[in-house]
């Protein structure tokens, strides 16, 4: 008998669970998913993930990993898989890289939620003060990691170079989040080469099935897997 396929507790528009999504899709592996409703998480997550947040994934031997971090680096380095023979993980593991996803889930992540969410950090609900909080949180995160991200892709089509690694699908999500908040004023951005990036991303087949729609709260074997 076939051991079972692992489990991944996730939910569609989180950008910790698109970059494990990916990441499996990636290196092939046939997996179930279980797409959660917030107001209403399943018990079977809570009962091996108390931290009640996605992705979560439950491996075939019980094991269970609680961050998308390390979920990626399991489906790209497990035996079996061979993606890091074409240097999805090793390609993430440059200092560069390394620098770029800690602040893209340390300070980017902290301005994005309050550009994106200005109302709900405020201390002054006012209209003004609220626009005034939402310019400075944008602000901060085009200088942060956009900006980076634009010089890391002089001369290169990704952050592994002339191949996609790990770190282009580990910030891909969240780059996505800030740009759909105005695209409008996005594109107006001097960033041609994090735009030309991000639009990649958006239009490739990998992404299309990383945002397939799941059935709430039903586990199913995840579309494209397998």
């Amino acid at each position: 008998m076939e051991p079972p396929r692992p489990l991944l507790y996730t939910y569609r528009r989180c950008p910790y669970a698109m970059r494990a999504r990916m990441a499996l899709l990636v290196a092939g592996i046939a997996f179930d998913a279980q797409e959660i409703v917030l107001r209403d998480k399943p018990a079977e997550m809570l009962a091996v993930s108390p931290k009640g947040t996605v992705p979560v994934l439950v491996l075939s031997d019980r094991r269970v990993l609680e961050q998308s971090w390390d979920i990626v680096e399991w489906a790209l380095t497990h035996e079996g898989t061979g993606t890091d023979a074409q240097g999805w993980w090793s390609g993430a593991q440059t200092q560069e890289n390394l620098d770029l996803l800690r602040c893209n889930d340390g300070d980017f992540k902290h301005h994005l939620d309050r550009y994106k969410y200005p109302e709900r950090f405020a201390d002054d609900t006012t209209s003004a003060a609220i626009a005034d909080k939402r310019a400075f949180h944008r602000e901060q995160a085009v200088s942060m990691l956009l900006e980076r991200l634009e010089r890391c892709l002089a001369g290169c089509e990704f952050l592994g170079g002339a191949q996609p690694c790990a770190a282009d699908i580990g910030i891909f999500p969240f780059v996505r989040q800030f740009a759909a908040v105005d695209p409008v004023w996005f594109g107006t951005l001097p960033l041609g080469r994090v735009q030309a990036w991000l639009t990649h991303w958006l239009q490739s087949p990998l992404f299309e099935a990383c945002m397939q729609r799941l059935p709430s709260n039903a586990v199913v074997q995840y579309p494209g897997s397998g």
